[in-house]
């Protein structure tokens, strides 16, 4: 029996300007939606700063007829707000969503409530039925803030128990964490599928920085490697393009069920390394 075709999915965060927008909608996700994939989702700003700009791209590319899951955390909003949130993704056809527990927003502190994503999961479902195919965030090298691995496999089953129906990794290099992470969660009684997040090499400052905050390690040989190239970009994109592909052939052929693309608003080197992959449209 062949070999069922893995989740492809491609992520973007909502453009701050309307030429980001425009540019997102008529040229990245043409050209990102001709290899098929199962969906896209769009990000929501830390405490919901960027509902509107969220709600206005997952909108476009619903009219579109593009199957696109929107982000949604509580944030600093009250239960009125995030549920006629909800019922206007119903209205608008939208039927996958990605839920989170979300950031606090720079300079909120302590006043912004903090609900877990399982506490999200449970609104959601009580208040839509089985209407939305709802994801989750899973940390195969755990979340900077949890008390201990265990305990983050812990919220993770939670959030799945609470009726999620899968969950989207953050993040990784190593491919030995995803699967020592699907092996613990797997003792800890999870079935449901947990579909390998990865970033593409676009920016490696940039790529470096933010793994360091978000807790994603970056292994030393690649890091070194990259410095050897020094200033020489195109170097390290090919580079960047022959990991990231190396990585995700490892993956689907050790059984992961699918892949989401950190794709930062870019065709390319996601497009690449797709293709790389032989995962040809409509196969």
């Amino acid at each position: 029996m062949p070999r069922q075709r893995p989740r492809i999915s491609f992520e973007y965060f909502p453009p701050r300007t309307e030429e980001g927008k425009a540019k997102l909608l008529q040229d990245t996700t043409p050209a990102l939606n001709a290899l098929e994939p199962a969906f896209f989702s769009v990000t929501y700003g830390a405490g919901g700063t960027t509902r509107d700009s969220t709600l206005g791209v997952v909108s476009a590319m619903r009219e579109a007829g593009i199957d696109v899951a929107p982000h949604l955390s509580f944030g600093g909003d009250n239960e009125s707000t995030v549920g006629a949130l909800v019922d206007s993704y119903i209205e608008r056809g939208i039927k996958r969503m990605v839920a989170l527990r979300g950031d606090t927003p720079s300079g909120m502190g302590g006043s912004s409530q903090l609900v877990y994503a399982s506490e999200l999961v449970a609104f959601i479902r009580a208040r839509t039925g089985d209407h939305f195919q709802i994801e989750v965030a899973a940390y195969p090298e755990i979340h900077p803030q949890a008390r201990s691995y265990d305990s983050d496999i812990h919220y993770l089953k939670a959030k799945l128990d609470a009726g999620a129906n899968s969950a989207i990794t953050q993040y990784f290099f190593n491919v030995e964490s995803y699967f020592y992470f699907l092996d613990q969660c797997s003792a800890a009684g999870i079935t449901k599928p947990i579909h390998a997040g990865i970033m593409p090499i676009i920016n490696f400052a940039n790529l470096a920085r933010f793994s360091r905050n978000c807790g994603a390690e970056i292994p030393r040989w690649i890091c070194q490697r990259v410095e050897g190239y020094g200033d020489d970009q195109d170097s390290i994109r090919k580079f960047g393009v022959e990991v990231v592909t190396q990585l995700c052939q490892t993956l689907l052929d050790s059984g992961a069920p699918g892949i989401h693309f950190y794709t930062m608003n870019q065709v390319e080197p996601t497009r690449e390394i797709y293709l790389n992959l032989g995962l040809q449209p409509g196969t």
